[in-house]
């Protein structure tokens, strides 16, 4: 793939660019000043010819909601339709940037151009810091050609936008991608509806992870309160208290008035097969539909992604199903 052009950094807080406060870290502005002291510092770096936007308010990601990735969406769109942009390094805090990176994966279908999310452990400037080897290590990538799609750098690795997850809380080598067995049919052709141009909008999506001891009016008030999508993380291969009568009454109702029903594994390396016992049975008999080998944060930014486009129930239980962007299939 060829070297990008013109390249956007868009900075949207994070530990990369925060700075000590009598509270604590909290995101800061002046970061493209201090990104060009140290390209200056380092002459011998690839990077790409690239210009600078900031979120506002920048953010430390633990805040981040559905309406920041609509807007990293249209920060995106608008430079690479207005300004030119043929590559996106984009800096985010990584208690959520698996959740971002699923998200984007999803709502920048049909973009032809490359989007690096990266961020760090430590804060730019802090000794022994990972911000500036992340940084630099990704626009170095993009530099060397990337193909188009959402991608993370981080530690030293590209990792598949939609497959990859945080799974330490202090480690430089935080991310990685899930090891769920990948199997599932290909979009063939990708929908004007589903196109990155298409219109979104905010989704009331909730997740609920199934457990010993979960009751029928717990799940009832969930379902009452308005959600129109529903990620269950089920035990095993799908599996849930199938002899609770009520609980699966409640999810049979709730589809039945046009809630969207996910499942995905509990299991680090699980994925979802519902027909292996009669328990996974009962709940594809309630109206879920199967993950696969998603992990929670692709299944969530799916299932936003096509709600948000205002697609309907059983036009989002059919595309939910099929690989729209590697987060099913190899």
């Amino acid at each position: 793939m060829p070297s990008p052009h013109k390249l956007l950094i868009l900075y949207t807080g994070g530990t990369i660019g925060m700075q000590q406060s009598a509270e604590g870290l909290v995101p800061a502005g002046g970061f493209e000043a201090r990104l060009r002291a140290e390209q200056q510092a380092h002459p011998e770096r690839p990077v790409p010819h690239w210009l600078f936007r900031e979120l506002s308010p920048l953010l430390d990601s633990a805040n981040m909601t559905q309406r920041h990735w609509l807007a990293m969406r249209t920060t995106i769109i608008e430079a690479v339709e207005e300004e030119g942009c043929d590559a996106v390094l984009l800096l985010h805090g990584t208690d959520t940037l698996a959740y971002s990176a699923a998200a984007l994966s999803f709502l920048l279908l049909g973009m032809e151009i490359p989007v690096v999310l990266t961020g760090s452990m430590q804060p730019a400037g802090v000794a022994g810091s990972d911000a500036w080897p992340n940084l630099f290590g990704a626009l170095a990538a993009l530099q060397g050609g990337l193909s188009p799609g959402v991608q993370v750098f981080f530690n030293g690795q590209l990792l598949h936008g939609a497959r990859v997850s945080k799974g330490k809380s202090e480690a430089f080598d935080a991310f990685g991608e899930a090891q769920r067995p990948r199997h599932g049919q290909r979009l063939a052709a990708l929908p004007a509806n589903l196109d990155y141009r298409h219109p979104r909008h905010v989704v009331n999506l909730a997740v609920l992870p199934l457990y010993p001891g979960l009751q029928a009016a717990q799940l009832n008030a969930l379902l009452a309160s308005g959600v129109q999508g529903l990620l269950l993380e089920c035990y095993g291969s799908g599996t849930g208290p199938s002899d609770n009568p009520e609980m699966l009454a409640a999810l049979h109702e709730a589809h039945e008035r046009g809630v969207v029903l996910a499942a995905i594994s509990q299991c680090p390396q699980g994925h979802i097969e519902f027909g292996v016992y009669a328990a996974g049975s009962a709940l594809a008999g309630c109206g879920l539909i199967s993950g696969g080998g998603m992990t929670r944060e692709a299944a969530l930014g799916k299932l936003f992604a096509l709600l948000g486009a205002g697609l309907c129930q059983q036009e989002c239980e059919r595309l939910f199903a099929l690989d729209l962007c590697g987060e099913l299939a190899d």
